[in-house]
């Protein structure tokens, strides 16, 4: 069996249309689950898990869609806990925040900063390693409009304004600590703040050419501050530098076994489609990898910083070591990995194997 790793590189973008890489079929990555790790206290539940994060002493945040109030339609659901490397419960982080609205991903900077990304409120919210707020981007609409309404996709979208975001999803810094926000779901760029958090600048722009996105769902930076975009709207990884120039642009094409079911909605539906980059983790240097997951056929890829797929574990399901929708990966080691999931309400971490 061979699996085709398509690759396109800046340089080559007007001379060729793609750049193909054929190889023998990655291997799959023996691991296992850690069954009930982490540990909830009576009366507390996950929702929807859309965050996972670990900070230097390996503590553990998760971002679920928990705490619900208000109507189905329009509810309020995010709620930020931290667990210690063992699992226990150690504390919820941000109580009744006014940021809160629908959680959507969860940070920890080189300071032990905690960062949350709130889709609903357009907010992205920095605390200090004592849980205490420092920094605010973004705003979200006055309750006290009467124009007040979810935020709406039309086509062709409004242009973006600078310093506010339509359905934030993610962040990342560089190494002097300025701030990169995929900004997300409708404006469809990258915002750019300095480590004070002044507004530098944007780029990016709806589309399906080099430097456009469609619904960019995450971002991590490596040691040589290349960005690595979840441009999952257009099932592939974007590689830019920090001024916003595309280095290079890589598909997931590993084949779909036969067996392989979704999880929820049909095969063909646009969530599912196989190699979609949903979630990414990098590890920490000196040897760095990615780690991506997509929604169908919900598996997890190991893959080297020029796209080159290394191997792959899991698939779609409810059990251990199946997955539900992985919204977000942390990888504090290259075989050390949690997964945070949607449809499963859960966090696994997850011990890799390699042979």
């Amino acid at each position: 069996m061979m699996y085709r790793l398509r690759a396109l590189s800046f340089a080559g973008l007007l001379a060729a249309p793609l750049l193909t890489l054929a190889q023998t079929a990655p291997p799959e990555i023996p691991f296992d689950s850690v069954p009930d790790f982490l540990q909830l206290p009576d009366g507390l539940y996950f929702g929807e898990v859309a965050g996972v994060a670990l900070d230097s002493h390996h503590d553990i945040f998760v971002f679920s869609r928990g705490n619900t109030t208000g109507p189905a339609y329009g509810a309020a659901a995010a709620q930020l806990l931290e667990f210690d490397s063992h699992g226990r419960f150690l504390r919820e982080i941000g109580h009744d925040l006014y940021a809160w609205s629908f959680a959507h991903a969860v940070r920890v900077d080189r300071h032990d900063n905690l960062w949350a990304m709130d889709k609903g409120s357009d907010e992205v919210v920095r605390f200090d390693p004592k849980g205490r707020v420092t920094l605010v981007l973004g705003r979200k609409s006055e309750a006290s409009d009467e124009g007040a309404h979810p935020l709406g996709h039309p086509h062709p979208p409004l242009p973006p304004v600078d310093g506010l975001f339509r359905q934030v999803t993610d962040v990342a810094w560089d190494s002097d600590d300025n701030i990169y926000i995929t900004d997300g779901y409708i404006n469809s760029r990258v915002a750019k703040y300095d480590g004070d958090g002044n507004w530098v600048g944007s780029f990016g722009e709806p589309g399906t050419g080099p430097g456009q996105f469609n619904t960019l769902h995450s971002i991590v930076i490596d040691a040589q501050n290349r960005l690595y975009i979840a441009d999952r709207g257009n099932r592939r990884i974007q590689v830019l530098d920090t001024s916003g120039k595309v280095l290079n642009i890589f598909h997931i094409d590993v084949p779909v076994p036969p067996d392989a079911r979704p999880i929820l909605m049909p095969a063909s539906s646009a969530v599912n489609q196989p190699g979609a980059p949903w979630a990414i983790c990098i590890t920490p240097p000196p040897h760095q990898v990615l780690y991506v997951a997509d929604a169908f056929p919900g598996r997890i890829y190991k893959m080297s910083l020029d796209g080159q797929v290394l191997g792959w574990l899991g698939k779609a399901g409810h059990q251990l070591k199946q997955f539900g929708w992985i919204h977000q990966l942390a990888c504090p080691s290259e075989n050390e990995v949690y997964a945070a999931e949607l449809l499963n309400w859960r966090v696994q971490k997850l011990l890799l194997h390699p042979r």
